[in-house]
């Protein structure tokens, strides 16, 4: 698992999730995640293209971080979920949870 975290310039942070998200990436993403929030941008985009799988793990660590976005009154949103993720975010009703849009440009149009 790798996520790799950048600023578009308007003030929008897009994570970039690479990999499968399990128990053992769960923690080093949620931390990542944090840290973006954190930052205190205007959005958090997870861009999910090359993310191949989430566990429940990997569920909770979205969620902490939009439950912290949504406190710290930062946008959040995922976008370009791969089919088996999108599976898991439908089935476990994370869909309903944490806005998802089919793509980056969507998203960030979304949070605009």
């Amino acid at each position: 698992m790798n996520v790799n975290i950048e600023s578009t310039e308007g003030g929008v942070s897009v994570a970039r999730a690479h990999g499968r998200l399990d128990f053992g990436a769960s923690a080093e993403f949620q931390k990542a995640l944090e840290g973006a929030v954190g930052a205190k941008p205007k959005a958090l985009v997870i861009e999910c293209s090359e993310l191949e799988y989430v566990s429940s793990a990997g569920l909770r660590a979205f969620l902490v971080a939009a439950r912290a976005a949504k406190a710290g009154g930062v946008g959040f949103a995922a976008c370009a979920l791969q089919p088996a993720v999108k599976e898991v975010f439908e089935v476990s009703g994370f869909s309903k949870i944490i806005d998802v849009q089919a793509d980056l440009a969507t998203a960030l149009a979304a949070l605009a």
